[in-house]
């Protein structure tokens, strides 16, 4: 399992990047208005091939980002195993719709970062409040089982930490989300404080 420090680590590599290639973009239109103002073929020519270079950055962000959510992903599927031989403390309902919400933040934080779209970045990001609620009523209530009955603590523990796995791709979805706003207004704010 990757440390917490690994992967803070890694998002802040790819928000790196994901600031750089905003630079890319940003110098890209600065120079084909150039190349308009002064009918310039040649830097005309030079824009589009620098468009490879930012083609292929995305491309690569986009895998980095889906990879990095990954490893939350790969986090509770070996939590699952571990559990996998044991009854279920209580019913799933309350992570199986935080796994709803997330999964649909990381769909239109993908989307807002490929279109652009700021609105859609802060609507997706409000969600987090949502998870974030899911997240303390999941924690009192494992909490609970876990005071009532002091065997179901290992269980307990597990459930808590596919429940802050899903929390934290919330978390990481919104820096997205912020830093998509930063790339298109080139303001950078944080969201969900």
């Amino acid at each position: 399992m990757p440390t917490r420090e690994t992967f803070d680590r890694d998002l802040h590599e790819l928000q790196d990047d994901l600031l750089r290639m905003g630079a890319l973009v940003e110098d890209a239109v600065r120079r084909s208005l150039e190349a308009l103002r002064t009918r310039s073929e040649t830097l005309a020519a030079e824009v589009i091939a620098a468009d490879n270079q930012i083609d292929a950055l995305h491309l690569e962000l986009e895998d980095r980002c889906l990879r990095l959510m990954g490893d939350h992903a790969e986090d509770i599927a070996r939590l699952t195993r571990r559990m996998a031989h044991e009854p279920l403390l209580k019913p799933l309902i309350d992570i199986p719709r935080m796994g709803d919400i997330v999964r649909m933040m990381l769909r239109e934080g993908l989307d807002a970062f490929v279109q652009g779209d700021t609105e859609l970045a802060e609507r997706m990001a409000a969600k987090d409040d949502d998870v974030d609620h899911l997240f303390s009523q999941v924690f009192r209530e494992l909490l609970t089982y876990m005071i009532e009955d002091p065997k179901s603590i290992s269980r307990a523990t597990h459930l808590l930490m596919v429940a802050q796995a899903l929390e934290r791709i919330g978390d990481h979805a919104t820096n997205i989300a912020e830093r998509v706003i930063y790339m298109v207004t080139g303001t950078l704010r944080e969201l969900n404080v």
